[in-house]
């Protein structure tokens, strides 16, 4: 990554990026005009792979090398009994994708994809927010550069999680400082905390705004002043992702809000990316009504360690299958005319 001693090294690289190549997406879309199928037939998916192309640079496009990445960290506000779980949950779940036997393993499995997982200072949990920001600059940028290097310049694609118990309240600290609501419009139950812990939970949400008032004009001070090392770090792997014009598909909630400042910073930072499916968790469909991304899956998940996005990677392998391995109306000897079209002219008298 380039060096990064400040907000403003960072801000300057969010603002400056490369853009997509409509030369490759254009390429795809004359061949799904030639396929054995009525035009836009196949609907959304058709759009996919021309996405796909755009952002590789390259028609057709290719899946033949896809990671998964799942960051993982602690988050000090836990302290203020915001999650249905302790803190020490975060460790035991890495140890168990480390194992292969969480359902992120299952599902990379299933999509074809090389899963890594990367833990942040899990012994080092952030400040709780309520009283201080979590991250110092130096501990946020830090963070950034660990998920802007774990991406490989190599890969047509990447899936983004996250593990970390507390991180809802994060991410809906986020949103709120972001778009505004305050706890209320974001919190959910997160890991299913009861009526009393959703109420705390949007207690210190609001608390917390309050207190970190004077930095809620500048995004990635709210990602600092909110957020968590794994939210940072997705954030940088979003950012190299754009820049390696790598296509990327996130997760959920906690996914979604880590990337949503570079959103705020320049509204089409997010262009390469797609949300793999829209979560349970309050607050998501929200978020990504106001990012402008329309989620690829509705099934009702809330699991986190990018279960969504994995999900989702299945559905384009799928769309790609049909591009480039159905036949053109020419090689099936099929014709491509509608039937008033096709039909030889009656003979005059």
């Amino acid at each position: 990554m380039p060096n990064l001693t400040s907000f403003a090294d960072l801000r300057a690289i969010c603002l400056d990026l490369p853009s997509g190549h409509p030369a490759a997406s254009g390429a795809v879309a004359r061949r799904e005009d030639t396929l054995t199928k009525p035009p836009k037939s196949l609907g959304r998916l058709e759009d996919l792979v021309a996405w796909l192309a755009h952002w590789q640079s390259h028609a057709p496009p290719l899946l033949d090398s896809t990671d998964v990445l799942v960051f993982a960290g602690n988050h000090g506000v836990t302290k203020q009994g915001v999650s249905a779980y302790p803190a020490e949950v975060t460790v035991q779940m890495v140890a168990n994708f480390s194992a292969g036997g969480a359902a992120i393993n299952q599902l990379a499995r299933a999509a074809g994809a090389a899963l890594r997982v990367i833990p942040l200072s899990l012994d080092e949990p952030t400040a709780d927010f309520t009283e201080s920001a979590a991250l110092s600059e130096g501990e946020f940028l830090a963070a950034v550069a660990t998920g802007y290097d774990a991406v490989s310049a190599e890969s047509d694609l990447i899936c983004l999680g996250e593990m970390g118990i507390g991180n809802t309240t994060s991410a809906a600290a986020i949103a709120a400082a972001l778009f505004g609501g305050g706890g209320a419009r974001w919190a959910g139950r997160g890991t299913g905390i009861d009526d009393e812990g959703l109420a705390r939970k949007r207690d210190v949400i609001d608390r917390a705004l309050t207190r970190h008032a004077n930095v809620l004009h500048d995004p990635l001070r709210i990602a600092a002043a909110f957020g968590g090392r794994e939210l940072a770090a997705i954030l940088g792997a979003t950012l190299a992702a754009r820049r390696h014009n790598i296509p990327v598909l996130l997760d959920g909630f906690v996914c979604t809000a880590a990337v949503a400042p570079l959103f705020k910073l320049r509204t089409d930072t997010l262009a390469h990316a797609l949300a793999g499916h829209v979560s349970a968790e309050a607050g998501h469909r929200i978020l990504l009504d106001e990012l402008h991304l329309k989620p690829l899956l509705d099934l009702n998940m809330r699991l986190g360690e990018a279960s969504g996005a994995a999900t989702a990677l299945l559905l384009l392998r799928a769309a790609l299958a049909c591009h480039t391995g159905m036949a053109t109306f020419a090689e099936a000897g099929v014709s491509d005319k509608p039937a008033d079209e096709a039909a030889e002219p009656k003979a005059a008298g």
